[in-house]
């Protein structure tokens, strides 16, 4: 069997391929409704155990279903969030679990299973690809070579910019090529562009939420003449969101992960190509960046006072908004089918900024 051998018919709603010939693929689009999916992940089960038996371990990189567990108890579940890069614990974690399987025995295989968009098996394949490196065998060279073809042909242009992010973190910690940095950083500044044209006629009505791990992060207060300050030595997200003009619905401007741990010095940038969902939307100005202010302590950085809000942009506290207070973590592993998206509500203070 070649290394890409795929299955597919027209009358299955999943791809699933073998990577190499002991690590398979089973994608599943994410709007599959739930019927069809239950009935193609019967026949995805019958298929494995046709060929495997019972020696298949099934990693699933999406939430937490009672189903997956009935049709095959050997499964852990390392879900994480569509679009989002997985924690780099969680990426260690999934490629320990990959390796000690695949080594216990020369007939295991892992199948690594995704209900949503396939950056989430891109980023596992990418990050086993550096960390079987450290235990290379007589055969791994094929194997990189495979991994490395299928993530080039399958899921490249799937994986946003945090996705790589941490899959160069990952690489780089691995190597010694990134160290960390231990010591907390204190978030002065969040310099977001000015997007005039963002919803035409409309404006521009943008709010940032900031996470740390995942958790919305406590502001207690706003400093005069910066955004915040917040101490950090964990994986942060920051999502900005632009507030529709006379409707109760919002759109996502950008998102971005990072490590403060992998952070050197007192600024960072970013890009417009280093921003999840900005990266491809053409209201972004190519030339527009994100930029952090850092410091060691929590004074305020000097020769950064003219960075200031313009007087008529409005800080508003109002935490009971429901567009602003939706988009909690917590229920990730709620099981899909009772529970909708738009229900999950944010239970922390907020920034909102609302230029006129």
């Amino acid at each position: 069997m070649s290394d890409h051998h795929r299955v597919m018919e027209r009358h299955y709603d999943f791809d699933l391929t073998y990577i190499t010939e002991r690590i398979i693929s089973v994608f599943f689009p994410p709007k599959l409704e739930e019927q069809r999916y239950r009935l193609n992940l019967k026949e995805v089960a019958a298929m494995l155990k046709s060929k495997h038996q019972d020696k298949f371990l099934l990693l699933n990189l999406s939430e937490r279903r009672h189903d997956i567990t009935r049709l095959n108890p050997k499964v852990h579940d390392f879900g994480w969030p569509d679009l989002h890069a997985p924690p780099l614990d969680k990426i260690c974690a999934i490629c320990k679990a990959m390796e000690n399987w695949l080594t216990s025995d020369p007939q295991h295989v892992v199948v690594l299973h995704c209900k949503g968009n396939k950056g989430k098996t891109g980023v596992i394949i990418a990050a086993y690809m550096h960390y079987s490196k450290i235990s290379a065998g007589a055969d791994q060279a094929l194997s990189t070579l495979a991994m490395r073809k299928f993530c080039e042909d399958k899921v490249s242009s799937s994986l946003q910019p945090s996705q790589n992010r941490y899959i160069y973190y990952f690489g780089g910690l691995l190597s010694g090529a990134i160290k960390m940095n231990s010591s907390p950083l204190f978030l002065h500044q969040v310099l977001i562009p000015s997007l005039p044209n963002f919803q035409g006629e409309g404006g521009y009505h943008p709010f940032l939420k900031i996470y740390q791990s995942m958790q919305p992060a406590i502001i207690p207060h706003l400093l005069q003449n910066s955004i915040a300050s917040l101490t950090f030595c964990c994986p942060l997200q920051v999502k900005c969101y632009h507030r529709r003009a006379h409707s109760a619905d919002r759109d996502t401007v950008f998102r971005l992960q990072f490590h403060t741990c992998t952070i050197h010095g007192s600024q960072l940038w970013f890009g417009k190509g280093e921003l999840d969902e900005a990266f491809t939307d053409e209201r972004f100005a190519s030339d527009a960046t994100v930029e952090f202010v850092f410091s060691s302590g929590p004074e305020r950085v000097k020769g950064r006072e003219y960075h200031k809000n313009d007087p008529a942009v409005i800080v508003d506290y109002n935490t009971s908004d429901p567009v602003v207070r939706w988009d909690s973590y917590e229920n990730f592993n709620q099981r899909y089918q009772d529970c909708l998206e738009g229900n999950w509500c944010l239970n922390a203070p907020f920034l909102k900024f609302r230029p006129p």
